[in-house]
Formats: structure tokens, C-alpha cells, sequence
């Protein structure tokens, strides 16, 4: 129970909403409120005197349409960050030994739509920057204490500056943008933990990390180098093993974030004195990085790890309070949709607040966000996550799996946007009638590559066609040919059930074994 309010409390400055947290959920969505209401008195609360360098982080489509078109930040983005040039796959077995050896999934040619590689501190302080610039107002750096929910009255909220000094706020709406704090999922006990997807990730920013175009690297493998007509070296590179997976993201500047996501329940970081020595005990078990990182440095006091990384909130808002970004919720790094998240859960927010304080009731639209949200991220996170980590570093499950992942995400969200312009934001992914039946498709071929992929295992065959093979996957488009194309990844999942899925189709899910047998070609007994 909410005590009685103080006098002091009664006469505490007044917002119409206050923001905790002002880096990229926090400011986009003051910024958004700022436009579509200019006479709003938006306060966000800052806990740090400036942001500190973060993981690198890679936009997709739908981020990049936030940022540059709804944001209007192309400019910022060209500047200060570098393009994207989509997602690139290198798997290993025992028989890759060089990277020339290790199977590539990737654009054969440039990409169709935008993409970035962002330097997260510096996006945010500017993001941050132009919401100040629409007339938000700052303090920073502050520690939010505690926030008061009032369901539809005022919300109280209680702070300390840098002085030690206990400051306190009212407003009529409290944004949460606290990150992976979630201040009020923790503090309300919102907080559910995804025992599902138990990864952890531990990660770096390195130094003298050789090029995907590097010179030397050209000469040595003259015909790997030929192949690709696109930049290697701008796209998000992923290192795949049995699971876990690496990204390898280049930072404007010349540092390179490379970090490990596993899912703990069947790989592990190596034993080692410290968390440096391990990061880079696991990425050299991949001979891409074995050659590329021979005489990289991670910044010193700049390895970082955390594990159980997938959670939600059982509220997303309250007729009061809306949670956006990573404070709601967060599934997994891999296809970086951290930013897809962000302009769904900002778009809404600020939608919701707006509505709000021009006379709609709250408390419907509030029940349909909680709604909406928790559907969007149990549907996501089956569609997408669950058990992918047995699958995505076998070559040919993977080929499979990105060219169906990526074709629903371009048929089902990345064509909102494009055609209907912002507004398609104000609806997160898999939360309309239509998406039943795609979200099913999406999650039952996910759940059958995982059953493969486990009987591979099994079977000492898991990984065995990962060598020394090169699919140039052409970019999707919106024309005629993008469903097309999606039925004819379908046609390929299902030959491959044909071919070998029917012996699991009756048989329950497995547990882990442990990792696959460690074969040569020869020894394995479908490698031809």
C-alpha cells in the first residue's frame, strides 16, 4: 500500500512525464512525445555524468528506419558510424583449419536496405542531445530511488543528485528506461526470468584485430578474397560453433567489439585466470579468429560478462507507467533485435502517453499494451530462440534457417514501415490477427531444426558439411520474388525432412549430450 503523500511530496515540482534513463529508449521516446505534443513538460533523470562505451550494436532494418527516418538521424549516423552490410555466417568442424576452410553464409553484393554499425555511447549522447533540443529537460547524473505508482493520478518519484541531495518529481506518466537495471519490474516484482534460454555472453573491445579485407589476409587466401563481390569487414560477422556464437562488430575509429553468447546449458566459456584469457581461449577455437585476431589486444578493464540474459515483464505499462526498451524485456543478441525492440516499445509509449493526455481513457489502451507486448515477446522468442542454439552452427541447418528467418521478417515486419510509414511501429511484431499462422510456420520449423540438429548430434554428424562451402546469399527485396524465394527455403527444409528429419518426428525433445564428436570427413558417416 502507497503511504499517505507529505506535504513536501504534495509540493514537489510537477512534470507531465519523467523519463528514468536518458540514453536511446529513454531519449527517443522523449523526443517523440516532445514532436507530438510540444507543449508536454518532459523530465528525463540520467544516472551517469556521461555515457560510458558500450557493447557495439548493429541496426536492422526496422531500427534503421527508427533511427534515420522516424528519428531523423541518417546524417548523425553517417558521420559518426559506419554502414552495415548485412550478417555474415562462418561455421568450423575438425577438418577447417585455416579461415579459407570455414563454410560462409553471407551477401554475395552489397545490401538493398540501410543498415549501421553504432558506437553505443556515442548514438545515445546524441539521441540524448536532440530530445533536450525538442524542449525535454535534463538532470543528470542522478540515482532514482524509488518510483511511487499511482494508477491514474499522479506518480512520485524520488532521486539524488550529485550532491547527496534527495530531490523528488511528480508526473501524471513515468517512462522506465533504466535498461538491464529495470527498475520497475525489480522494484514491483514484474521481473520473470527466461529459464528457457539460459545464454550468457561475455565480451570486449580489441585492438589491432586484422580487417575482413585486410591486404595480407587477400594474399594468402587470394580465391576467398575473389569470391565475395560485397565488404566483408562493415558486416555484423558471426563466428558460429555448437552453442555459441560470436559477433564481431567494427566500430567507427578502428576498434572492433568481439564477444561470446552461449547457451550455458550446452557450451561454456574455457577455464582460465581471468575473463580476458577465456574470451579469447573460446574465439580461438575458430579458425577465423585464430587468423584474424593473432595480434589483437582487448582494452584493458574493457571485458565485461553477464549471464541469464533473456527476461521479460509480466507489466509492460500501468495507467501511469510505461516500460520500453531493455527495463521490458530483452530475448537475445543474435539478429541484434535490441534496437527493434527499443522502436516498438518507444513508438508505443509514446503513442499510449500521448493518447492519454489528449482525453482517451487509459486503462483500456493500457490493457491492450500489456496484451499486445506480452504476446509479442513469448511469439518472438519461439518463432526465433528457443533451442536455436543447437542449430545455428551446422552450415546447413543455418543456411536454411536464415533464409526462411529473414524472408518472414521482411514479409511479416521490415514492409510496415516501408509502405505504411511510422505508424506500422505502433503494433510490435506477431500481435496481429494475420501472424498466428506465420508465427506457427516460423515456430515449428525452428523447433524441427533443433530436433535435427540434436540427432545429428547424436548421430556424430552434427557440423559435418561445414567445411569449405560458400552460399552468396542475394539480399531480399520487396518484389515479386521475395515470397518466391521464401517457399523455395520452405522446399529446402522440407526435402531435408525427407531426407533425414523422419527420424525424430516421433520422438520426444532431447536432452544434451555434450558436444559432437570431434571427426574428420572421412570418419563421418554422411559426409558425402
Amino acid at each position: 500500500m502507497i503511504p499517505a503523500a507529505s506535504q513536501n511530496e504534495l509540493q514537489a515540482p510537477s512534470w507531465d512525464v519523467i523519463v528514468v534513463g536518458g540514453a536511446l529508449s529513454g531519449a527517443a521516446t522523449a523526443c517523440l512525445l516532445r514532436r507530438r505534443n510540444p507543449a508536454l513538460r518532459v523530465l528525463i533523470l540520467e544516472r551517469s555524468d556521461r555515457f560510458k562505451r558500450r557493447v557495439g550494436e548493429s541496426t536492422v532494418e526496422i531500427s534503421a528506419f527508427f533511427l534515420g527516418r522516424v528519428l531523423g538521424l541518417t546524417e548523425h549516423l553517417l558521420e559518426h558510424h559506419l554502414p552495415k552490410q548485412g550478417m555474415r555466417f562462418w561455421s568450423m568442424n575438425a577438418s577447417t583449419q585455416a579461415l579459407d576452410d570455414c563454410s560462409e553464409i553471407g551477401p554475395g553484393y552489397n545490401v538493398r536496405l540501410p543498415g549501421f554499425q553504432v558506437d553505443r555511447a556515442v548514438l545515445d549522447e546524441h539521441v540524448l542531445s536532440v530530445a533536450l533540443a525538442e524542449g525535454a529537460e535534463l538532470r543528470r547524473p542522478v540515482r532514482v530511488r524509488a518510483v511511487r505508482l499511482a494508477p491514474g493520478a499522479l506518480q512520485l518519484v524520488e532521486w539524488e543528485d550529485a550532491a547527496g541531495s534527495l530531490q523528488t518529481g511528480r508526473a501524471r506518466w513515468v517512462v522506465d528506461a533504466s535498461g538491464v537495471a529495470a527498475l520497475l519490474a525489480r522494484q514491483e516484482g514484474w521481473l520473470r526470468p527466461n529459464t528457457a534460454h539460459p545464454t550468457a555472453t561475455c565480451w570486449s573491445r580489441w585492438t589491432g584485430v586484422k580487417g575482413w579485407e585486410d591486404r595480407g589476409v587477400a594474399q594468402k587466401f587470394p580465391a576467398w578474397a575473389a569470391r565475395c563481390r560485397g565488404i566483408r569487414s562493415i558486416a555484423t560477422n558471426h563466428l558460429v560453433g555448437y552453442g555459441w556464437w560470436a559477433w564481431w562488430i567494427p566500430l567507427k575509429g578502428g576498434d572492433v567489439s568481439i564477444g561470446v553468447v552461449y547457451d550455458q546449458r550446452i557450451a561454456a566459456l574455457p577455464p582460465g585466470p581471468d575473463l580476458a584469457t577465456r574470451l579469447r581461449a573460446m574465439l580461438l577455437q575458430h579458425p577465423a579468429a585464430r587468423e584474424l585476431m593473432a595480434g589483437a589486444e582487448c582494452r584493458e578493464h574493457d571485458v565485461h560478462f553477464r549471464a541469464n540474459l533473456a527476461y521479460s515483464s509480466s507489466t509492460f505499462a500501468t495507467d501511469g507507467a510505461v516500460l520500453v526498451g531493455d527495463a521490458a524485456g530483452f530475448i537475445d543478441p543474435f539478429y541484434s533485435p535490441g534496437m527493434d525492440w527499443i522502436s516498438f516499445t518507444a513508438s508505443c509509449a509514446a503513442d499510449l502517453i500521448d493518447r492519454s493526455f489528449h482525453g482517451e481513457a487509459a486503462a483500456p489502451r493500457v490493457a491492450q499494451h500489456n496484451a499486445a507486448f506480452s504476446l509479442s515477446y513469448d511469439h518472438w522468442f519461439r518463432a526465433l530462440y528457443q533451442d536455436k542454439y543447437y542449430y545455428m552452427g551446422d552450415y546447413e541447418l543455418m543456411a536454411i534457417a536464415f533464409r526462411l528467418d529473414l524472408g518472414m521478417y521482411y514479409l511479416g515486419v521490415v514492409r510496415g514501415p516501408f509502405t505504411a510509414g511510422a505508424a506500422a511501429l505502433h503494433t510490435p511484431p506477431f500481435t496481429r490477427a494475420h501472424s498466428e499462422l506465420p508465427f506457427r510456420f516460423m515456430a515449428l520449423y525452428n523447433r524441427r531444426l533443433a530436433a535435427i540438429a540434436r540427432d545429428r548430434q547424436r548421430r556424430g554428424v552434427w557440423g559435418c558439411r561445414n567445411a569449405r562451402r560458400y552460399f552468396p546469399f542475394t539480399s531480399y527485396e520487396f518484389n515479386r520474388r521475395l515470397l518466391p524465394r521464401v517457399i523455395a527455403a520452405a522446399a529446402r527444409w522440407l526435402a531435408l525432412e525427407c531426407r533425414e528429419g523422419w527420424r525424430t518426428w516421433f520422438q520426444p525433445a532431447a536432452q544434451p549430450v555434450g558436444h559432437p564428436a570431434r571427426l574428420t570427413p572421412a570418419e563421418h558417416p554422411s559426409a558425402t
